[in-house]
């Protein structure tokens, strides 16, 4: 077993020396490939980290969700697949495809994970302000101390049932 550094810590070294040390040497026609190749690194780098976990997550959000044993293949081919119909999200089933697609941005395009994840929270952060539950005498207090709102999950942003 190897400890220290890790894989995904040793592919970070290798991004971050291709950016910085090797790139600004480079001539003009070889800094595009070489930006690509630091992306690819990072990003095989962040599939290393996160991967598993995401995967895991996965498969547990589709068994609730199927109420079924099976592997995350299996699950994915058994899952139901979203009517056409426009505007339709709702349900377990959506909040599952929401959480599963903002995962695997976290993967692939983290800059545009983070948009959308301060999007959401700021969108659950309205609902919960418009609730009936924080209107009433302390719902301004409530509002003004970020200490008594607890930090918000991908799944917490979409009410997973799992």
């Amino acid at each position: 077993m190897m400890d220290e550094p890790t894989g995904a810590e040793m592919l970070g070294t290798v991004a971050r020396y291709l950016r910085e040390t090797l790139l600004p040497k480079l001539p003009p026609e070889a800094v595009f490939h070489t930006r690509v190749a630091a992306n690819a690194v990072d990003l095989v780098r962040r599939q290393l980290e996160l991967g598993a976990g995401l995967e895991t997550e996965e498969l547990a959000r589709l068994r609730a969700l199927l109420g079924r044993e099976g592997s995350l293949d299996e699950l994915n081919r058994a899952r139901p697949r979203r009517s056409r119909r426009a505007n339709s999200a709702s349900g377990p089933a959506d909040e599952h495809l929401w959480v599963t697609t903002l995962a695997k941005m976290a993967v692939d395009q983290p800059a545009s994970y983070r948009r959308e994840l301060e999007l959401r929270q700021g969108e659950a952060r309205d609902r919960r302000e418009k609730s009936p539950e924080r209107q009433g005498p302390h719902a301004d207090l409530q509002r003004q101390d970020p200490k008594r709102q607890s930090p918000q999950s991908i799944c917490g942003l979409f009410a997973c049932h799992t």
